[in-house]
């Protein structure tokens, strides 16, 4: 499933961590490495004939790819709903911490928004197979995930 996949109506789902993040990352895009860019550009221009200058090419396909970065973002911004963090710690929602058993092992989840995946913390978007079958549920369900290895059944175990 695409980590950017909006709902029905186009909307996407993000935390306020998640909104940060985006927030940051455009700033960064716009005031520091257009900036750079725009340096290096005029370095490879001193170097003289543009034609075969491949440090110029180099930095005009830098300055288009972080460009198209910028429009990416602006327009995502344009369509995301923040959705606060789970405070009752019933149901699983956007910022959830799961503890899930499966086969006798226990495995510990954060429900998050597509841009704050990071799998080495266990953090998993809420559009993913598994984010996607835990959302809305409680601890003492369970639930089947579709995977691509095949179907798997999950036991909640807690919810925070």
């Amino acid at each position: 499933m695409d980590n950017n996949q909006a709902s029905s109506d186009g909307t996407q789902l993000v935390t306020r961590e998640g909104l940060e993040k985006l927030k940051n990352e455009l700033n960064s895009l716009k005031n520091v490495r257009r900036r750079e860019i725009a340096e290096r550009i005029e370095r490879a221009k001193e170097l003289g004939d543009l034609y075969e200058n491949a440090e110029y090419a180099e930095a005009k396909e830098e300055q288009a790819f972080n460009e198209g970065r910028i429009l990416e973002i602006e327009a995502t911004l344009k369509k995301l709903t923040v959705v606060e963090n789970n405070k009752s710690g019933e149901t699983i929602d956007l910022g959830s911490k799961v503890k899930v058993e499966r086969n006798g092992k226990e495995k510990n989840f954060i429900l998050v928004s597509f841009n704050e995946v990071d799998p080495e913390n266990n953090k998993i978007s809420n559009e993913s197979p598994i984010g996607e079958a835990l959302m809305g549920h409680k601890a003492g369900d369970e639930v089947k995930v579709q995977l691509p290895s095949g179907a798997m059944k999950y036991k909640i175990l807690s919810v925070s």
